[in-house]
């Protein structure tokens, strides 16, 4: 049975999800994403890839700041969905969202639940050294991703696997795993199981004042931090490497033998850390495209003998 389906979606990661949906045959009557942002050199106003996404398909696009006005709620009730689809949206949906449509709605989250509750699960899952992570369909209920879960996928999270690999990974399996859902729902067989209450944790939103590598951790920490935190925001550290100190991007780096103070550079770019070290192997200088640490080096004037 084809249903009839809200999609609330913003960045990247939830687009192999709408297009599956669509390419499934279910009648998308709407979608909800953020606001186009100001971006680029000219800060001009840019849509969301979930938002261009629908409009290649010719899906009407709402853009509200907030979900918890009565004019907001009329509107969506009146869209008549039989679920509510959502996959990284950026915005909380309450109550009367949540219970107009005939089913409720279906949330796909990137982790395995109870872990990693919350805004940044991918990134918080390889800062923390996890080995496992995966995607879930819930059930929406108002607690933050407490809902039953009705469909899981488990991947394993490889020593150097980056936040945006593990993320494009997800997307994919979610998607699949999304419509998977939504099949069973249409024939009434969907069954969902309540999450366990051991093994909670929540995955803040990444801020940026954390994205600034600390050195004096172990060398694994700032390994996985640097990897959870790429491509984007990035992690990075400060070094003078010509007249005046620049901010260096790190995207991907490894474990490295060598001691030292840290910040210590130690040979290239394997700098010491609070115990080992790590080798920076794909950096960014500010205004650059991403380049290995080779061309790095040969790029700079001198090397300096300690970063921040």
């Amino acid at each position: 049975m084809t249903l009839r389906i809200v999609f609330f979606g913003t960045p990247a990661f939830a687009v192999p999800t709408l297009t599956e949906i669509v390419g499934q045959g279910h009648e998308v009557v709407a979608v909800y994403s953020q606001p186009p942002r100001a971006a680029g050199r000219g800060m001009a106003l840019r849509k969301s890839p979930v938002h261009e996404t629908a409009e290649r398909f010719a899906i009407p696009v709402e853009t509200p700041r907030s979900l918890r006005s009565a004019e907001a709620t009329h509107t969506f009730e009146a869209l008549g969905a039989d679920v509510g689809v959502v996959v990284a949206y950026g915005l909380i949906l309450p109550p009367a969202i949540l219970a107009a449509p005939t089913h409720g709605c279906l949330n796909l989250h990137g982790s395995l639940l109870p872990r990693w509750r919350g805004a940044a699960p991918i990134a918080r899952a390889i800062m923390a050294g996890d080995e496992e992570s995966g995607v879930m369909v819930m059930q929406m209920e108002e607690g933050l991703d407490t809902g039953p879960v009705a469909m899981a996928e488990r991947v394993p999270i490889g020593p150097d696997t980056t936040g945006g690999e593990l993320g494009e990974r997800l997307s994919r399996l979610g998607a699949d795993l999304m419509v998977r859902a939504l099949s069973a729902l249409s024939r009434c067989g969907l069954e969902t199981n309540p999450q366990p209450a051991e093994g909670v944790t929540y995955a803040a939103k990444i801020d940026k004042a954390e994205t600034r590598i600390d050195w004096s951790r172990p060398a694994e920490e700032v390994h996985n931090h640097i990897r959870g935190l790429s491509p984007d925001p990035g992690a990075w550290f400060e070094g003078k490497f010509g007249r005046n100190p620049e901010r260096i991007k790190v995207l991907r780096s490894s474990l490295a033998d060598g001691n030292g103070a840290p910040g210590t550079v130690l040979d290239g770019l394997t700098i010491a850390c609070g115990s080992g070290a790590v080798n920076l192997t794909d950096v960014q200088r500010a205004g650059k495209q991403p380049v290995k640490a080779e061309a790095f080096l040969r790029g700079v004037r001198a090397m300096p003998d300690s970063v921040t």
